[in-house]
């Protein structure tokens, strides 16, 4: 019973994805086929930092359960401050990278001003990177 528990929530996600993969084959959007994996995504985040919570609450132990769980929501926390800022990160750069390749393949003089524009993007990456280390640090 506890290994289903367990596998619940990757048996869900695997299963949005195919039924997302579906639809696109069949003809959907492919925009809201990211939607709605991406709400799929979000209800087991949500449902699995619940559970746990809900199941603490009705421990005789509410102390240790408290700074156990505030220490996995810090965990989180850094996942998500890492994750967001990676995704940004990859927009900006899949938006600037092939400007910057255009403009250098026009005039070789502007690789240094376009290459800029590439590693603004990667440093909202590296910020992330160092407010989860932060989060950390305090966990």
């Amino acid at each position: 019973m506890e290994m289903l528990l367990l596998l619940l929530p990757v048996i869900v996600l695997i299963g949005s994805a195919v039924i997302a993969n579906n639809a696109v084959s069949r003809g959907a959007r492919k925009k809201k086929a990211v939607i709605i994996q991406i709400l799929s995504f979000a209800a087991v985040l949500i449902c699995c930092s619940a559970f746990p919570l809900i199941a603490g609450a009705a421990d005789a132990n509410e102390a240790a359960q408290t700074a156990a769980s505030a220490n996995g929501l810090g965990l989180i926390g850094c996942g998500i401050s890492t994750a967001v800022a990676c995704l940004g990160a990859g927009i900006a750069v899949a938006g600037a990278a092939p400007a910057a390749i255009g403009a250098t393949s026009e005039d070789p003089k502007a690789f240094g001003k376009a290459l800029i524009f590439v590693v603004l993007g990667e440093g909202v990456a590296i910020y992330g990177l160092l407010i989860s280390i932060l989060i950390y640090t305090k966990c």
